[in-house]
């Protein structure tokens, strides 16, 4: 019974992180989840007019400008990626 519910464990994690490509897996470095988490955030704002039009009233901008920078910064929202060590 224990290796069942193993695997069925093992198939619903598989699942989750095919769904939400944001949820992380063991070798994820820690820019990727940041840059996941970014990401995530800046498309909510973008998705919910109402988050884009506060920002839009705070900065002194038009929504439209608001929109593009928002979207502009998800290219690379924690900077470039950070050197990697090939030792």
């Amino acid at each position: 019974m224990s290796s069942e519910l193993r695997y069925t464990a093992n198939t619903q994690l598989e699942h989750l992180h095919a769904r939400y490509t944001g949820t992380g897996h063991a070798d994820l470095t820690k820019y990727d989840w940041l840059t996941h988490q970014h990401r995530d955030t800046l498309a909510s704002i973008v998705g919910h007019p109402t988050l884009t039009s506060f920002l839009a009233i705070a900065d002194g901008e038009s929504i439209g400008r608001v929109k593009f920078e928002m979207t502009e910064r998800m290219l690379q929202p924690c900077g470039p990626p950070p050197r990697k060590d090939d030792d």
